[in-house]
């Protein structure tokens, strides 16, 4: 026998349309089906059974009728729906202030004038994301009350002015139903974490140092919509590749590399979530989205105004391009190899100490410095970065060194 399809829990009418549905029947000539059309839309389906059940007193006898003038302004709003995605602008006033929180918060990243872009961001994609489980979690019958027990007795928790106090993000991540994926959870609580360091105190120069999690944010959230809502909720025909006005020339991406002057509170809180991910987790790109971006001449017409262009693993060119980026990687030096060659240039009193000592007062191998690296030997490596520093601290103290 085939098994009968689940009744969706969000099919259902809430309290003021309850009201307002009594007024119709009392107060117009419409029948069960034109009633009906005022209150179903494409992210819920009532089923035409429910108006008769209120037409003939048998479901919600306890309920109120509306006002007439409340039955007047419903009808002059209606069908209050947004033409883009068929949302319902007050029955699913959350998944609309979901997309609308998300697209405020890519907009401000990518406003050129802004000095406050990664602060923002974070702050209005949790709002983002809370709003989207709060709006899931109810339309599958989860109740978000924070609760307690008192006496025994269970109760719901208020806030300071009398409101139910749901759930925040973090709790919203915790509850076992969770329709996200793990990397995105983790990219989550890496935001919520980065946030509680933010909101005590201000930072500066975030941007660069987490951008690639923002990154991914905005595509776990597209991706998450999708999957929750439906595919016309996507923020993908809203926003595109944001424009830059000009290249980053080498010596501008060299300071970029170089110049991570993050708080250190903040820096710290980076490094102490990260140390608990696995590797595989650091690599996923719904955790930490990277992208390369590599100028290139065309001689297709077709793609002459193709500004970016994504290549797949697995293929021709995508192998081509993995394997130039294998040969351009940045190069390696042992602190035995720096030593010689600085000693090679003219510098033979430079030491092994020499070279410790100077790399401990800079505090050199500090996280996000960008002077080296430890690599699966779990040696420590320098790159050509920290060979110049090296070589201008000797020529700056010649007299000791040569």
């Amino acid at each position: 026998m085939a098994r009968q399809p689940r009744r969706n829990a969000a099919n259902k009418l809430e309290r003021w349309e309850l009201s307002l549905i009594k007024r119709m029947i009392a107060s117009t000539r419409l029948n069960d089906q034109d009633i009906l059309a005022y209150f179903t839309r494409p992210t819920r389906s009532i089923n035409h059974a429910r108006i008769s059940e209120i037409r003939g007193g048998r479901r919600h006898r306890t309920v109120g009728t509306a006002s007439e003038a409340q039955l007047e302004a419903f009808l002059t709003a209606w069908p209050q729906i947004d033409p883009s995605t068929g949302l319902h602008l007050r029955g699913d006033e959350l998944l609309v202030k979901a997309r609308e929180a998300m697209l405020h918060a890519v907009q401000g990243f990518n406003n050129p004038r802004a000095h406050f872009k990664s602060e923002t961001f974070i702050v209005v994609a949790v709002i983002a994301f809370t709003y989207l489980l709060h709006w899931h979690y109810r339309r599958t019958g989860v109740d978000i009350r924070h609760k307690r027990m008192r006496d025994g007795v269970e109760e719901v928790l208020k806030t300071r002015h009398g409101a139910d106090k749901n759930w925040e993000l973090e709790a919203c991540l915790d509850h076992p139903g969770c329709p996200l994926d793990a990397p995105t959870i983790v990219n989550l609580r890496f935001l919520v974490a980065i946030r509680h360091e933010i909101e005590h105190q201000m930072t500066t120069r975030i941007d660069d140092a987490i951008s690639a999690k923002l990154q991914a944010c905005c595509l776990n959230f597209n991706r998450a919509i999708k999957e929750i809502a439906g595919p016309q909720h996507g923020l993908d025909r809203d926003l595109g590749l944001a424009l830059q006005f000009s290249g980053i020339e080498r010596d501008q991406r060299d300071v970029m590399l170089a110049d991570t002057d993050m708080p250190a509170h903040v820096q710290a809180a980076h490094v102490a979530f990260e140390d608990a991910l696995t590797d595989e987790m650091i690599a996923d790109p719904r955790y930490s989205y990277r992208v390369a971006y590599i100028e290139q001449s065309v001689n297709s017409r077709g793609k002459a105004d193709q500004v970016v262009e994504f290549i797949r693993s697995g293929t021709e060119k995508g192998d081509r391009l993995r394997l130039l980026l294998k040969e351009i990687e940045r190069p390696k030096m042992k602190p035995g190899q720096i030593v010689e060659l600085i000693r090679s240039e003219g510098f033979p009193r430079f030491t092994m100490h020499s070279h410790t000592t100077l790399w401990k007062a800079e505090d050199a191998k500090a996280p996000g410095r960008g002077y080296g690296t430890t690599l699966a030997d779990g040696s420590w490596y320098w790159y050509p970065s920290w060979v110049d520093h090296v070589r201008d601290h000797v020529r700056a103290n010649h007299q000791l060194y040569e």
